[in-house]
């Protein structure tokens, strides 16, 4: 339970990290609760940290015309007790609360988290169904993607050697949108085993826009276009929910075959969607 050596590096401005990550050599520490462990294991062994935990600038959430941007450094604790996304974003907070234990989500990160994607994480599902944007930043540029583009593998995402995200960005919930997450989880460590982030948008009493997203399903979050598409054409959520994991090669492991799996996607999806509709 003891690391390999490494060298590390606290940077107090972006402009400083930047440079210490920009020969692609360093892995950046952000909140640590993925990372460390790891590290304590020997599945993960880096030269170097460059840690971001002074760079203040980093954690923020802001109100910027009918997005919300957070900074990657964000902890898990206050997106959950932030007011300003309880009432324009309230997918986030519902989501935080549910996110480990309470150790971990005052150090835990948002942008720690995505990056490091694992497949049963919370955030993914919850920031898929409200179309997020991730900003990338290098010692040479910026680059702005979506959250689906971002999300690539396993463990893996589109960051480039010397990258590092700094701020995701949310669209405010238009008028009419109710959200819930719900999952299903490991009791050891709160991971999903499935996760069901749900976004609703309603007007004159019918749908009018449906948004779906999966954790800890299969190999990476996704989104549920099969399920939005059949609640928005105004099928049933006992319908629409038996879709959700059509087609999907469902993970198994020691926690839940992947049989047991895709039931709980149908399930969880029809009790996330049922509390949303008109």
């Amino acid at each position: 339970m003891i690391p390999t050596s490494f060298n590390y590096s606290a940077p107090a401005t972006l402009a400083e990290a930047l440079g210490l990550l920009a020969d692609g050599s360093a892995k950046v520490l952000a909140g640590g609760m993925s990372l460390v462990p790891m590290m304590k294991l020997r599945l993960a062994a880096p030269e170097h940290l460059v840690d971001l935990g002074r760079i203040a600038d980093l954690a923020y959430i802001r109100e910027d015309g009918d997005v919300i941007r957070i900074g990657g450094m964000t902890t898990h604790y206050a997106i959950e007790s932030s007011a300003l996304l309880a009432t324009h974003c309230p997918l986030l907070t519902k989501a935080a609360g549910q996110i480990g234990d309470v150790q971990v989500r005052n150090r835990g990160t948002l942008g720690g988290s995505i990056a490091h994607n694992d497949p049963a994480a919370d955030w993914p599902a919850s920031l898929l169904a409200l179309g997020a944007t991730v900003k990338l930043q290098s010692a040479t540029g910026t680059r702005e993607l979506s959250i689906e583009d971002f999300l690539v593998d396993t463990f893996t995402t589109a960051l480039e050697p010397g990258e590092l995200l700094t701020e995701i960005s949310v669209p405010k919930d238009p008028a009419g949108a109710s959200s819930t997450y719900l999952k299903y989880y490991q009791p050891a460590s709160g991971f999903a085993i499935v996760g069901i982030a749900a976004l609703v948008v309603s007007a004159g009493g019918k749908v009018v826009r449906a948004r779906v997203g999966v954790t800890g399903l299969t190999n990476k979050a996704y989104r549920a276009h099969n399920v939005e598409a059949a609640i928005e054409s105004g099928q049933t959520v006992t319908d629409a929910a038996a879709l959700v994991a059509d087609g999907i090669d469902a993970n198994s492991d020691i926690h839940a075959s992947a049989d047991y799996r895709k039931n709980l996607a149908v399930v969880y999806t029809r009790r996330a969607l049922s509390g949303l509709l008109p």
